[in-house]
């Protein structure tokens, strides 16, 4: 700009000239040049002003979504109960009414003649319907009559494992069959894997028997399916030797692949006086769990992947 004063000084009229307006044609291209430039300035950093608004948003969501990511490995299905039978298709297969009574939930033809190819025919109760797993546990009495869950969600978690360990997680093979827990306990600490408690009230300690819940409350279940596989077998003679559970947050070498951990969590709509309560295969301490994989394969493998390999809390669609 002192560039252009000094020319502008050079041509100022002398006295005796006429007004301004009789200024050199020169000094007039000289100040139209000035205005043009300042204009395309004003012109650029408004643009910038505005193109910046957009990049800013765009640059800002992906950190917000971030911000919303909860770093917990896990994604789940809510299964509610479908139907009871004696049946138990992994411990009697093929012997319908030889087992106690069983509730299902999930795959909605479980019997006790169920296998791989006839559970992948039918439907099921699971959000997401793609889920055509069945799950089962032994029927909760309160007194002589039935009570069935309200509330009933699987969990499929990497907690219990370092986290080098969650990252080489593996979706469960198709047809893996599990039983967890010991219906065939004595006492309370037969079982160390499967917990009673409260809904929404933490003041009632758990417990491997049933407990005594405010009149406001729920009856809950919890049980941890074990987490490390054979990497062979689909079953075992007992149903349980070709899983096992983690040790100092790794897999055994006899059990050398990690899956995820399944939990299931059932909500009883009954409080009050334990001793009125019992489970088809006796005491609260036998409570047990039953789950046969019929996960379609892409979709669990993309579970994996995105929500427990990634160590991201997702729904049951799969995303977080």
């Amino acid at each position: 700009m002192l560039f252009f004063r000094r020319r502008f000084a050079r041509h100022r009229p002398t006295a005796g000239h006429g007004p301004r307006a009789a200024l050199p044609r020169r000094r007039y291209r000289v100040a139209g040049l000035v205005a043009a430039v300042l204009a395309v300035s004003f012109l650029q950093s408004a643009t910038g002003n505005a193109s910046a608004g957009p990049d800013a948003g765009t640059n800002a969501a992906p950190a917000a979504r971030a911000a919303d990511v909860v770093r917990v490995a896990e994604f789940l299905a809510e299964c509610p109960y479908t139907h009871r039978a004696p049946d138990d298709p992994i411990v009697f297969p093929g012997l319908p009414g030889a087992s106690h009574m069983h509730s299902f939930f999930g795959n909605d033809s479980t019997n006790g003649n169920s296998d791989l190819a006839s559970l992948e025919k039918a439907r099921s109760s699971c959000s997401p319907d793609t889920d055509l797993s069945s799950y089962w546990v032994p029927t909760l009495y309160d007194g002589d009559k039935e009570v069935e869950p309200t509330g009933t969600t699987f969990y499929y978690l990497g907690e219990g494992v370092r986290d080098d360990v969650i990252q080489r997680i593996q979706p469960f093979p198709r047809g893996l069959r599990i039983v967890a827990g010991n219906a065939k306990a004595t006492g309370p600490d037969d079982n160390t894997i499967s917990r009673w408690s409260c809904l929404h009230h933490g003041e009632v300690n758990p417990s491997h028997d049933f407990v005594n819940c405010p009149s406001d409350g729920m009856l809950e279940s919890y049980l941890d399916f074990p987490q490390c596989w054979n990497g062979k077998d689909l079953d075992s003679a007992d149903h349980k030797s070709h899983m096992a559970y983690p040790v100092n947050g790794e897999c055994p070498s006899t059990h050398p692949v990690p899956v995820p951990k399944l939990r299931q969590v059932l909500r009883y709509p009954v409080n009050g006086d334990p001793a009125r309560f019992r489970l088809a295969s006796g005491p609260g301490y036998t409570m047990h769990g039953d789950f046969f994989n019929v996960w379609p394969e892409a979709e669990m493998a993309q579970r994996v992947r995105d929500c427990i390999n990634a160590i991201v809390k997702c729904g049951a669609d799969g995303t977080p």
